[in-house]
């Protein structure tokens, strides 16, 4: 298991290692630096703690030796502490107690000269001032009411489960509680699902805000890797089995950051897992519908067991500045949500809440521009990256809105503060992580305009040859326009 308090086997992390020595003779360098990798791209979790020598030397069939003097280095260069009689554990350099915070949650700058590679909102669409005009003109009549409305307007929320219905989930109106966001909503489903002390299964790496809603709710996140080909079902049911936390954040669409998407078999066995643990899985579909493949999408994870929590927001399909989304889950469930709002809000404003009626009457025409929209942006974004900085590694996802990229070397951190020196903005990869890592990862979202992509990307260019002390490349295209 990999989690905070957690073991990892010397059989699984020889799994995890893989071919870590290539085609070399193993080393005690070549495997500390294995390790080390494993720890900086969230694979090995801070704090986990590492199988005894002889174990590790069992699993790897080298020599007891060589493991010491690996365990060695980790320790000297921090990727590592041991106690006496105690063992060794996981850790990132300059982490108290073999666990480094990821960055707490991330909010957009302001500064309209720098260019924008860190928000993965789009603007909002040329729908948006007819359907202001058409709920200006239906306003008249909730003004004779009080105005508040806990649950939601009524219009808006048959629209919302005619939405999930469209996808083959049948969804009564009693079933959608508005939110202001995704986040308002995961939060409330937190504090109707978790005490204090009690465990959330989370991905690693996942939404830095999400993580704040755990830490906010004195919840303990229980963190499982993803790969680069998405989530390991064995060691996601094992997690579940062997942590049994209370609820489970997913993103099994686009996941954010790294554009992954779990397919219906995938779905299915989770679904049985989370059964078998009886853990609650809150399902973030932010973004659904941003999708560019040939292929039908998977089923909803709610269509394989009704008790699946599902939250959404208009702020991906729409705009994020009307700052609504919705939850979706048994309508006991959404009952006892609704209970315990009145300790966070009243409601979510009327005005907006019919703005979003009305764009939702349109959403099939804004739902096709913006996947338009993200494709050619993604696509623009693709080949500057390419031209600009072909030593960076990434998989251009199928759907979502942003690139989980592999920058090489673990300078994520430094990267973002000389990028915005250089004036472009950027998201570091240990934003993302539940304890920090991902050194060696940028998250690039695909929504500025394609006029601006070359200039941005050539910018960032600039500052990862700074930080790496070399001159910037020269593109290897024509200029990106």
């Amino acid at each position: 298991m990999l989690s905070t308090s957690g073991h990892v086997s010397g059989r699984r992390l020889a799994e995890l290692l893989g071919a870590w020595h290539g085609s070399d003779r193993p080393s005690s360098a070549a495997l500390a630096d294995a390790v080390r990798r494993l720890v900086l791209d969230g694979r090995l979790a801070p704090g986990t703690r590492l199988p005894a020598e002889r174990e590790l030397a069992g699993g790897l069939d080298v020599s007891r030796t060589l493991v010491v003097r690996a365990l060695d280095r980790l320790r000297d260069t921090g990727f590592a502490e041991s106690r006496r009689g105690a063992g060794s554990w996981a850790r990132l350099p300059g982490a108290a107690g073999g666990v480094q915070s990821g960055g707490g949650s991330w909010l957009p700058g302001a500064d309209e000269q720098v260019l924008d590679l860190a928000q993965a909102t789009p603007a909002a669409p040329p729908e948006l001032p007819a359907a202001v005009e058409r709920a200006s003109a239906a306003l008249p009549g909730q003004l004779l009411g009080h105005g508040y409305q806990a649950r939601g307007l009524p219009v808006l929320r048959a629209r919302i489960a005619e939405h999930f219905a469209r996808r083959g989930l049948p969804t009564g109106p009693e079933q959608i509680l508005v939110t202001n966001g995704a986040q308002h909503a995961f939060a409330l489903a937190l504090r109707a699902l978790v005490a204090p002390g009690e465990r959330v299964l989370i991905e690693n790496p996942t939404y830095p805000n999400a993580l704040e809603a755990v830490s906010g709710c004195h919840a303990v996140p229980v963190e499982v890797p993803m790969s680069e080909r998405g989530w390991d079902g064995e060691l996601l049911a094992a997690t579940l089995q062997q942590a049994a936390p209370r609820a489970a954040y997913l993103i099994p669409d686009f996941q954010n950051p790294t554009g992954v998407r779990m397919d219906a078999e995938a779905r299915e066995q989770l679904v049985r897992a989370l059964h078998r643990s009886r853990t609650t899985a809150v399902v973030d579909e932010t973004l659904v519908g941003i999708e560019f493949g040939d292929a039908d999408p998977p089923p909803p994870v709610a269509a394989f067991d009704e008790r699946v929590v599902t939250i959404g927001s208009a702020s991906k399909l729409f705009w994020g500045g009307l700052r609504l989304g919705w939850l979706r889950g048994p309508e006991r469930f959404v009952q006892r949500v609704l209970a315990g709002r009145a300790a966070l809000d009243l409601g979510s404003p009327v005005l907006e809440q019919l703005v979003l009626a009305e764009l939702f009457a349109d959403a099939g025409t804004i739902a096709a521009r913006r996947c338009d929209q993200a494709r050619r942006r993604r696509d623009a974004l693709v080949e500057a990256l390419r031209a600009y900085l072909p030593q960076w590694g990434f998989r251009a996802p199928e759907g979502g809105l942003s690139l989980w990229c592999d920058i090489g070397e673990p300078v994520s951190t430094r990267l973002a503060v000389v990028a915005e020196q250089h004036g472009v903005r950027i998201a570091p990869g240990p934003r993302f992580g539940v304890r920090g890592g991902f050194e060696d990862r940028v998250r690039l979202p695909f929504t500025a305009p394609v006029p601006d992509v070359g200039d941005a990307v050539g910018r960032l260019a600039a500052a990862d040859a700074a930080v790496r002390g070399r001159a910037a490349a020269d593109p290897l295209t024509s200029p990106i326009v």
